[in-house]
């Protein structure tokens, strides 16, 4: 009896994901390259040239290659302040995270009616320009401010509090801008967060707290860490609101870069301590991935 041939399987069909971007992909992605190149990689390319050339005696920039400049970023001075720096973002973040988290899950467990309201309230700072917002803050902050005027009528201080020009004002400033982009990212996760999990750890015997660091914290993980790094990462070189809050008292690594290309007229020492802050938003980045391919 002849053995009956088997029939050869047929082959799989191609999936739309396994193919390669044709032409027309690359077209719809033709101005986001061009975009990079010219405004992300181009003037990157510009201050790590920047960064190794010097001054010559009439103050010019003289292209040479010399490491004097990162030797000179390596001192206790600039490094103190890059210290504080991120400190002073780390606090942000933290401050950020902690009240960020509880909006964002008030607005990704609200019913979808409201969460287009909430997220709009969550958005209207947006709608005014930052200078507008960080000077609404001095007034409120300075001695003769809002805040002042009513802690002294109501009698609970008898002279001004000192406010502005300080870490305080520093990091309240900061944590202002910066609060939306923690919220967002979490309440990311949160909407998409299966509530029936949450309901089978209660089922199983976890209380509250347990709940919250073993199912809630794990699976929101993705949002937190964006949002982290959507903040921690501007918020150190953020110069602007450390300048008008924190008048040159609270020196900052992102005020001191901008002063070296405006005041000090000496460009390359300010393209060595950008370049250093942007290597350090790499490690940072790098730190972030890493960690998320662990997980």
């Amino acid at each position: 009896m002849a053995a009956i041939a088997e029939a050869p399987a047929p082959a799989p069909a191609s999936s739309a994901y396994e193919r390669r971007p044709g032409w027309g992909a690359w077209l719809f992605m033709a101005p986001l390259l061009v975009w990079l190149l010219l405004f992300v990689v181009a003037p990157t390319i510009l201050l790590i040239v920047y960064s190794f050339a010097e001054r010559d005696s009439f103050g010019r920039v003289v292209f040479t290659f010399t490491w004097d400049n990162y030797l000179a970023a390596f001192q206790w001075k600039w490094l103190k302040i890059l210290v504080y720096s991120i400190w002073y973002a780390f606090l942000t973040t933290v401050i950020c995270m902690a009240v960020g988290f509880p909006a964002a899950w008030f607005i990704g467990r609200a019913p979808e009616r409201r969460r287009n309201l909430l997220m709009m309230l969550v958005m209207i700072p947006f709608w005014t320009s930052f200078l507008i917002r960080t000077y609404a803050w001095i007034t409120i902050l300075s001695n003769q401010g809002f805040l002042n005027a009513t802690l002294l009528a109501s009698g609970l201080t008898t002279s001004p509090l000192v406010m502005m020009y300080t870490p305080f004002a520093v990091v309240l400033g900061l944590v202002y801008n910066y609060l939306p982009f923690m919220i967002l990212p979490i309440y990311t996760s949160v909407e998409k967060l299966d509530n029936a999990l949450v309901e089978a750890a209660y089922d199983l015997g976890a209380g509250p707290v347990r709940a919250f660091s073993k199912v809630i914290i794990p699976l929101t993980k993705p949002g937190i860490a964006a949002g982290a790094l959507l903040v921690f990462v501007p918020a150190i070189a953020m110069y602007a609101i450390t300048t008008l809050m924190g008048g040159g008292q609270v020196p900052t690594i992102g005020e001191k870069i901008q002063d070296q290309f405006t005041k000090a007229s000496n460009p390359p020492f300010g393209a060595a301590l950008g370049t250093l802050l942007l290597l350090l938003f790499f490690i940072s980045l790098w730190i972030t991935q890493a960690r998320k391919r662990t997980a």
